[in-house]
């Protein structure tokens, strides 16, 4: 337990001094979806009688909570192949699966800061969706999924140019394929099937679902459950296999 919380209050303490300029980062991006996206789009397109940006927040809410999530792993290679970081953890008393919690948790603790700050912009464009608890349950789960695939794939780069090509060709298509910006029932049957197996599909069903006030599916919560603890596996995997 102690091992676990020093490797969460080091990374606690990196997000304390970088806190305005996370913060910052973290609305960029939403921001500029809702101006481009939102009021160009306006109340000309309804999706299942809802506006566009009513539509788009909840999308915005599953890919940030992936995407902050998953910047993790730049930390980790940051602190591996420049300060050295990883070596200290291997010569100190902490268990690798006290070390794979801390760094999870640390990158769900980011999504979540991300998470914030999208339902902040959301309320000044005049948005107002529901935010229950199984809302913030399927965040977690998103967060945990990806934080967790974050610590297994930053163990097995070799150098931290690798990191930027593992976000190229996995997060970013996921980003825009998940069913964040459109609704995957307007592609061909074929490409749905394929989308389905993407969690981040599953999370934005989740999330919206429940923000539009409506009973989200139970397996939903179930995919994202199993992808988070395969992906926690294999990170504990991937630190065993870098500490040998």
């Amino acid at each position: 337990m102690q091992g676990f919380i020093a490797v969460y209050f080091r990374e606690a303490l990196i997000l304390k001094r970088r806190f305005k300029r996370q913060i910052a980062g973290m609305a960029v991006s939403p921001l500029l979806y809702l101006i481009a996206f939102g009021y160009a789009m306006g109340d000309a397109v309804r999706l299942d009688g809802h506006t566009y940006l009513e539509f788009l927040i909840p999308g915005l809410i599953a890919m940030s909570s992936m995407t902050q999530s998953f910047g993790i792993a730049t930390d980790i290679n940051v602190a591996r192949f420049y300060w050295y970081i990883f070596e200290e953890f291997q010569a100190a008393p902490i268990r690798n699966v006290a070390y794979v919690a801390g760094e999870v948790l640390a990158g769900m603790t980011r999504a979540l800061l991300a998470i914030g700050v999208i339902l902040i912009l959301g309320l000044l464009f005049g948005v107002r969706l529901h935010y229950g608890l199984l809302l913030w349950l399927a965040v977690l789960l998103n967060s945990f999924v990806f934080a967790s695939l974050a610590v297994a794939l930053a163990m097995l780069v070799k150098s931290h140019a690798d990191q930027s090509l593992l976000t190229s060709f996995v997060i970013t298509p996921m980003a825009f394929l998940g069913g964040t910006f459109f609704p995957l029932e307007r592609l061909p049957l074929w490409a749905q099937k394929a989308l389905s197996i993407l969690p981040l599909t599953h999370a934005s069903h989740a999330i919206r679902s429940t923000a539009f006030g409506e009973n989200p599916a139970w397996q939903a919560y179930a995919l994202l459950t199993a992808a988070g603890l395969v992906f926690f596996w294999l990170a504990l995997g991937t630190v065993n296999k870098a500490r040998d």
